[in-house]
């Protein structure tokens, strides 16, 4: 028999293979707090190591920089059982029910939660952990099960209070089931289990009483007691109101969890390696609401703190004009100025880029990118001398017009003024040709779109459209459209506001990527990419601000693009196009100063 006392053999085994190779996700798990100690039921993280996953005990610690950090370097959060929450988190009084409560954990829970989930990081809750998502997330926790109106067990969709109830404090031994559970067909708990009725333990006297939007039910107890929820926003978070890691039987529960940690690290160390380029952002329209891009402002889309929790590392933001704008060219100066002032006040972490070379430079120095753009021709003013001084600013594409015909063309929203280009407005492709400022045809009418098709000696872009085949929307290409834009080295840039997306309905990240799947089928994969369009109310289930821009890459990966399609997706179709439409003006600079 092996002397197990000889842990140097124990340690040669280690090096017989390449555990660091293996790369398991790390699930934290939140620390139990009593005795001046914090602790775990070994339950919790044997669990984690059965599935295949590398536990870690995150202490009760409400220092937000040592819950961020720690966030950094977890895949997967595992929120554990225990006491009470004090109801005055919840802006309640106190009730003559309410037990024992745990002061030193809620504070440093409810923290860890919302910034794991502003982090699109997998969480399972567990017990005191699905409330600890309900009070977080827009749900509410009653203090005591007989406060919450029961539904009664003969009709599911009874909202009267029923006298039964069942005892959800048992007594029996932690692994053995004292009631059962119905779940929802069509639910990730359903999927993992493939039964309609599972039976749990209990040991709670709280419980969910009302899951808010963010989740929807999909376990309940006989009396109606909320027993397990799931996400709406196609995010991997779940809570059970049992104990899953006291049973065999829940071993599942944590397996999933293991397999989301995994597929989020994956896209997290793709974005390392990627460079993810958003080629259409509004956020400059919010600045009269004196808006703090280095914060977390909750009237943006976009920020820095957001960019940062999506691992975002470049967004174009353009000045837009509505039409009419008294003296166009000081109100596009006015927002560059101002992106330039934000820029300068957060210069370690951003900074401004008009280059491919740019956005990979800054990139590899740690700091996020912005790139200039103007959204409507309307800011030149009728004058091309407006162009020169926008492209010394720095501008990389001008969108020709917007929701109304103007000077340079007709819009997909207009009146056919000009049947297409003006003539004015082909003077202004040439000159955009010659500065290397890219054409942008979003917005344009059918007609104005091959007539810049046929002018631009460069490839052109729509920086942020989708398609008109799956969405009946002027502003959409047809596929005849998006098959001549391809012919011609163009790209399309799939946007997620939702009513180019779907009609009459909520559009979800689902129906962002059929979108994006149609463009590639029509286009090819050198031709596609994402415009998003936040802050210009783009924004939809899934893919709601920066914050949420991983899920995109997970959506790809699950869909089994390669790294390098992905790439092309997050920015490198466009900046292919953005290097040749430079270069083409750095040719025509040399050809001119030789002519001289």
């Amino acid at each position: 028999m092996e002397n197990r006392f000889n842990w140097q053999s124990q340690l040669a085994k280690a090096y017989t293979s390449f555990p660091e190779a293996q790369h398991k996700p790390v699930i934290g798990i939140t620390g139990n707090y009593g005795e001046a100690t914090c602790k775990l039921a070994e339950t919790y993280y044997k669990s984690i190591q059965r599935a295949g996953g590398i536990p870690v005990i995150i202490p009760p610690l409400a220092d937000t920089d040592s819950i961020i950090n720690t966030l950094e370097h977890v895949d997967g959060l595992l929120l554990s059982g225990g006491a009470d929450y004090n109801p005055l988190y919840a802006g309640e009084e106190p009730h003559n029910l309410l037990h024992g409560i745990n002061s030193e954990r809620d504070l440093p829970e409810l923290l860890t939660t919302q910034l794991a989930y502003n982090r699109q990081i997998p969480i399972l809750g567990i017990c005191r952990g699905i409330q600890t998502l309900a009070m977080v997330l827009g749900g509410k926790v009653a203090q005591d099960i007989s406060l919450t109106p029961s539904t009664d067990r003969t009709n599911p969709d009874s909202p009267t209070p029923s006298p039964f109830t069942i005892k959800h404090s048992q007594d029996a031994d932690r692994t053995e089931p004292t009631h059962s559970v119905r779940v929802k067909e069509g639910s990730i708990l359903y999927r993992l289990y493939q039964q309609e009725r599972l039976y749990v333990n209990s040991f709670h006297h709280q419980a969910v009483s009302d899951t808010g939007e963010r989740f929807r039910v999909t376990a309940t107890a006989p009396d109606g007691t909320i027993e397990a929820m799931e996400s709406t926003e196609h995010k991997s978070i779940m809570g059970v109101q049992w104990h899953p890691e006291c049973m065999d039987e829940g071993l599942p529960l944590f397996s999933w969890l293991v397999q989301e940690a995994t597929q989020y690290r994956r896209a997290c160390d793709l974005h390392h390696r990627i460079l993810t380029l958003d080629t259409h952002c509004d956020t400059p329209m919010f600045f009269p609401q004196g808006v703090d891009f280095g914060q977390r402002d909750p009237k943006i889309l976009v920020d820095l703190h957001k960019m940062t929790e999506g691992r975002q590392d470049a967004t174009i933001m353009v000045a837009y004009l509505p039409q009419p704008t008294d003296q166009p060219k000081e109100y596009a100066d006015n927002i560059f100025n101002k992106i330039e002032d934000i820029v300068a006040q957060n210069g370690a972490y951003l900074a401004l880029a008009r280059t491919p070379d740019d956005l990979w430079r800054n990139k590899r120095t740690g700091r996020k990118s912005i790139m200039l753009g103007i959204e409507n021709g309307h800011a030149l003013d009728g004058q091309i001398v407006n162009l020169h001084h926008f492209a010394q600013r720095g501008i990389v594409y001008m969108t020709l017009c917007h929701n109304g015909d103007n000077d340079i063309c007709d819009s997909a929203r207009g009146s056919n003024t000009h049947n297409g280009v003006s003539p004015f407005g082909r003077q202004v492709i040439q000159e955009m040709n010659r500065l290397g400022i890219m054409v942008d045809l979003s917005h344009a009418a059918e007609k104005s779109f091959y007539d810049a098709l046929e002018l631009s000696q460069h490839p052109i872009v729509c920086s942020h459209s989708s398609c008109r085949a799956l969405c009946d929307h002027p502003r959409n290409l047809t596929d005849e459209q998006m098959r001549a834009l391809a012919a011609k080295g163009g790209v399309m840039q799939v946007t997620l506001y939702n009513g180019f997306l779907v009609k009459d309905c909520q559009a979800t990240i689902e129906d962002a990527m059929r979108h994006l799947e149609h463009a590639i089928k029509v286009m090819g994969i050198d031709h596609v990419g994402l415009g998003t369009d936040f802050d210009g109310d783009g924004g939809i289930c899934g893919l709601a601000s920066s914050s949420e821009l991983t899920n995109f890459t997970r959506q790809l990966l699950a869909r089994q693009f390669s790294e390098q399609d992905i790439q092309k997706i997050w920015g490198g179709n466009f900046l292919r196009v953005m290097q040749e439409v430079q270069k083409g003006a750095t040719l025509s600079a040399s050809a001119a100063t030789s002519n001289r």
